[in-house]
């Protein structure tokens, strides 16, 4: 069974592939297929998953799969949330991963709360009317660390704290990680509800 993942991300692809792979599921990316992204006008990850994964959907004529997934610091009242792409350029960076780490860190460095969630919401729909699409929902509760530490993952993996591993997700094997992040759990929890939804 063909999926398409409404994401250019193939950091995202590269996970999301592993976990489906067990279920026969193949993933395509999106940009593979010539289609743009959807607007995410909405302020929560499962609204802005629902609306990428009937986008995806529409313009391909296939099943689809879409994650929405940001950070969530207890501090900042669970923000920057669905604007964690582009957080560091609401601080005069360009968007990416290490701006937005670097942006982080200096907004965080006078304070001792350093709570956070790292968030995924995966909404998969049949057709782009699916009345019943499929939502899980992993979260991967840390701390944010003082510097970036490791050299795996990508986001803001070098300064999520596990307290569970005594460190941080960039410092994990990645099949370790894949298998306590919040995508990890979304993805298994997905597994699940394809499994029984689907394909039973």
């Amino acid at each position: 069974m063909k999926l398409v993942l409404a994401s250019h991300n193939a950091g995202k692809l590269a996970e999301l592939q592993a976990m489906f792979e067990p279920l026969g599921l193949q993933l395509l990316r999106q940009s593979d297929l010539g289609i743009g992204e959807a607007e995410e006008p909405f302020r929560t990850f499962v609204e802005n998953a629902l609306a990428k994964a009937r986008h995806a959907a529409r313009a391909s004529g296939l099943p689809a799969i879409a994650d929405d997934a940001g950070l969530c610091v207890h501090a900042f009242g669970g923000l920057p949330g669905v604007d964690t792409a582009y957080y560091a350029t609401q601080f005069g960076y360009a968007k990416g991963d290490e701006h937005n780490v670097k942006a982080l860190l200096e907004q965080m460095r006078d304070l001792d709360d350093r709570r956070a969630a790292l968030v995924s919401t995966l909404v998969a729909v049949r057709t782009p009317d699916d009345p019943e699409p499929l939502i899980a929902v992993g979260r991967a509760a840390g701390q944010i660390t003082r510097e970036p530490r490791g050299n795996h993952g990508f986001g803001f993996d070098p300064v999520m704290f596990i307290p569970a591993f005594g460190k941080t997700f960039a410092e994990l094997p990645v099949e370790v990680k894949n298998a306590h992040s919040h995508r990890g759990q979304a993805a298994r929890q997905m597994s699940e509800l394809i499994r029984e939804r689907w394909l039973a």
